[in-house]
């Protein structure tokens, strides 16, 4: 297959030397954080139990489900993440009952028709998988790669997000899923069939040509012709608008990229890496953490989102093995993720732990539907922790 990778607009870094000014952050600084993180972690596997958090919080309070949302992979990465951190087998031991629930899942088809299976299953059982060999682990997510298998549309090469695969007004895909194919590349290491890493090299190829601008900036979702399985148009559904960019969609690419890079050791897409982080960068407001759509830029009426900054900060410290040392930018992004971290341990953290509360406050779920705006979410929640932990130590991604 021909590779055609997009050639966009890249930004000068308008914050460069305030970037390169922020001092490094200390050992001390992140293990204090993750400590933190873990003192709400504790509380809320008594909270939690068995059963799961709801996506964000309602009144800075995680509501308590079944295994049945989209999110619900998060929390057990974040089990995953204190075991990793402490080797205590308390961790474990809930995760593996978790892994027990997911496996449940995927072998009913519970509340899966959706693309959203890297989500829930590379944290959650590949994750275990890799950390203990557990073969239940495994079996289900495989069984969740071959799921997510189902949504492939191949006259447009990409993998639809939702909806009947035969729905005309469903056929589209969502720049969120960059972070779900890396659970098909898994899936072709682990089985030696290549059918799965093939599709996820495709539907990354499609989303890198169409869901992000000339200018870099991002589409949150991009409808293709359902007649032609060619290219129709871009828009929105967690953005402000059709031609802004949501700050959680552009830290999905910015994370989805070096994360595809990983898998395919394709370098060629590193520039545009570098577009969407630099688009993502000169678009912060004074702290440095994004509002919720990169078109408020210093907007105290708007909430911020603080799991786009989080995410953000793992696809820069993820895309760090691939820009070379000479590269001048590579010390700049290295900074920005200082920064930001900081500002995140600073400002955005709870320190003050009750059963089920959020680790990550001022985030926004779902501005247009009033759901989690500038509440705690379960996404933000564990990037924080993974970022934390990518700069404690040599991290492999669950990814």
């Amino acid at each position: 297959m021909e590779i055609m990778v997009r050639t966009v607009n890249i930004e000068p870094i308008t914050k460069e030397q305030e970037f390169l000014a922020t001092p490094a952050l200390t050992k001390e600084e992140l293990t204090n954080a993750f400590e933190e993180c873990l003192k709400q972690v504790n509380l809320n596997m008594e909270y939690f139990k068995d059963r799961f958090p709801y996506s964000c919080t309602k009144g800075l309070k995680y509501p308590i489900i079944d295994n049945i949302e989209w999110t619900d992979g998060f929390w057990t990465g974040m089990l995953w993440l204190a075991y990793e951190y402490t080797n205590d087998k308390k961790y474990k031991e809930l995760a593996d009952r978790n892994i027990e629930s997911f496996l449940h899942r995927v072998e009913n088809r519970i509340e899966l028709d959706h693309h959203d299976l890297g989500f829930l299953y590379s944290l959650s059982c590949v994750s275990g998988y890799k950390l203990t060999k557990n073969e239940h682990a495994k079996k289900a997510a495989l069984l969740a790669a071959d799921k997510l298998m189902e949504r492939w549309q191949e006259k447009g090469q990409f993998l639809q997000a939702w909806g009947p695969k035969d729905s005309p007004e469903h056929y589209r895909f969502i720049i969120d899923c960059m972070l779900n194919i890396p659970l098909l590349y898994w899936a072709s290491e682990v089985t030696g069939d290549n059918h799965y890493a093939d599709a996820a090299t495709k539907h990354f190829t499609t989303s890198c040509k169409y869901v992000i601008r000339d200018d870099a900036s991002a589409y949150h979702t991009f409808y293709m012709d359902p007649v032609t399985g060619g290219p129709s148009h871009g828009a929105t559904r967690q953005g402000y608008s059709d031609d802004s960019s949501w700050a959680r969609g552009q830290a999905w690419g910015i994370y989805g990229i070096p994360l595809n890079i990983r898998y395919t050791k394709n370098t060629e897409y590193v520039d545009l890496y570098k577009g969407m982080a630099n688009y993502f960068l000169n678009r912060l407001p004074e702290d440095n953490i994004c509002y919720w759509d990169l078109i408020f830029t210093d907007d105290p009426e708007q909430s911020r989102d603080s799991s786009a900054a989080a995410i953000a900060v793992c696809g820069m410290l993820e895309m760090d093995q691939w820009l070379k040392e000479e590269d001048p930018s590579k010390k700049v992004y290295q900074k920005a993720c200082d920064n930001i971290t900081r500002s995140l341990i600073q400002n955005y953290t709870n320190n003050d732990h009750k059963p089920g509360d959020p680790i990550l406050y001022h985030g926004v779920y779902s501005w247009h539907s009033g759901k989690g705006v500038d509440e705690g979410n379960i996404w933000g929640d564990y990037y924080y922790m993974e970022a934390l932990m990518r700069q404690i130590k040599q991290w492999d991604p669950y990814w």
